[in-house]
């Protein structure tokens, strides 16, 4: 595969220019290390280091204040939640050397939630999230759809491939690098050695070796068959025969190794109650298709419109949620329901308050129940509201109504 370029590239440069240590985090075989390689083939972090690697691993851990300092800096450790003890080590030179842009850490857990990690490294290190290739990406896009929505103006797409399954390949591919150019068996023998080696490899390395990954390979599968679903800790329970407190823990894991992406509910007072339970997604479209044995077939066929319609609102949010790791203007994902059946499937909000609402359907038209949401928002927030758009399958980008449009899914990354 031709080099691609990260999205987040900039982001990590600007941060390693002004603090002390910079680490990007994602799931394994995001491309975490190809982005570090070539930061240090570019001369910013020459010097390369893997916890990978077993020896340097066992020196790490044998001598974690003695391995740290050997390092010539700027240096990239790669996977550095397989040797905690070696972020206080880290934590000392940062606090003697104020210099900026001395370490590149990356890791496969999510750090932060990582409390040996982050207790060790608060206001010395800078986060960024690598995901899977986003579309926007592969395309060559270098903006985000995000920006443009916020400033009010939607993709303008004319004459974009209609029906389910023009897209089809792309959404039970998803954006892992070694999954793209798989054949269908390929990718699903593919999908599910990967869920297994990350269970059984990276679970140790965030404190939890008691847990059976045989259970938790399970809990995923169950989760890929309601991705997109709000969570029900009992449900998933009475299928895996554990408690709820055990399940919400079990869920809190695979999410810290970025296997699933929560959604956190949207809340502000608009004068009915919201409902409080999150969304559940997987990481990554391709991953589910695969674990549910889904192909572009199944995927396409007129029969299979809800597991289409979980898939393609995995798709879509993944690519939001990827492109808002690299927007101009920072923004927090939510969705939105409430008791009156009002609901949003993604919005996004910027620190000033200014909001984008998105609804997904798999279809190749659009009807006023795709549009209650989007109104509702636009006509109590008033000028907060910057752009709904119903994300679907058709041709053309459609104005529905005031700072609603329609708009075909390659505008989220073609740029219309």
């Amino acid at each position: 595969m031709a080099l691609i370029r990260r999205g987040i590239e900039g982001e990590v440069r600007d941060i390693l220019s002004v603090s002390r240590a910079a680490a990007i985090v994602g799931p394994r075989q995001a491309g975490k290390s190809t982005l570090a390689k070539q930061l240090q083939a570019a001369g910013l972090v020459p010097n390369y280091f893997s916890l990978d690697n077993e020896q340097t691993r066992k020196s790490a851990l044998a001598d974690p204040d003695g391995f740290a300092l050997s390092l010539a800096r700027p240096a990239v450790i790669d996977e550095v939640q397989r040797a905690p003890e070696l972020m206080l080590a880290i934590k000392q030179i940062l606090d003697d050397d104020l210099t900026p842009g001395q370490f590149l850490l990356t890791g496969s857990a999510d750090l932060i939630t990582s409390r040996a990690i982050a207790d060790a490294l608060p206001g010395r290190v800078e986060y960024v999230n690598l995901w899977p290739f986003a579309q926007a990406e592969l395309a060559g896009t270098r903006t985000s759809v995000i920006d443009a929505l916020l400033a009010g103006e939607p993709p303008r797409v004319s004459g974009a491939p209609k029906g389910r399954g023009a897209v089809a390949k792309l959404v039970v591919a998803g954006g892992y690098p070694d999954a793209l150019d798989r054949t269908p068996r390929q990718r699903l023998r593919y999908f599910r050695s990967y869920a297994r080696t990350v269970l059984g490899r990276d679970l140790p390395d965030v404190g939890e070796v008691r847990i059976d990954s045989a259970k938790l390979e399970r809990l995923l599968g169950l989760l890929a068959a309601r991705t997109g679903g709000l969570v029900n800790y009992a449900a998933l329970g009475r299928d895996l025969a554990l408690d709820d407190k055990t399940i919400k823990a079990h869920v809190e894991l695979l999410s810290q190794l970025f296997l699933l992406y929560k959604l956190r509910p949207w809340s502000t007072n608009l004068g009915s109650r919201q409902i409080k339970t999150p969304k559940l997604f997987l990481s990554d479209s391709g991953m589910a298709a695969a674990l549910l044995g889904a192909d572009e077939t199944r995927y396409s066929a007129p029969d299979q419109g809800a597991l289409a319609g979980m898939l393609f609102e995995t798709f879509v949010l993944m690519e939001i949620v990827k492109q808002a790791t690299w927007s101009t203007i920072r923004v927090e994902p939510y969705f939105y329901r409430d008791t009156e059946k009002r609901e949003v499937d993604l919005l996004v909000e910027s620190p000033s308050g200014e909001v984008v609402g998105i609804e997904v359907k798999a279809g190749t038209s659009v009807d006023a129940s795709g549009l209650r949401g989007l109104r509702f928002l636009r006509d109590k927030l008033g000028a907060r509201f910057k752009a709904g758009v119903v994300v679907y399958c058709g041709e053309h980008t459609l104005p529905f109504g005031e700072r609603i449009w329609a708009v075909p899914v390659s505008g989220l990354w073609s740029g219309g």
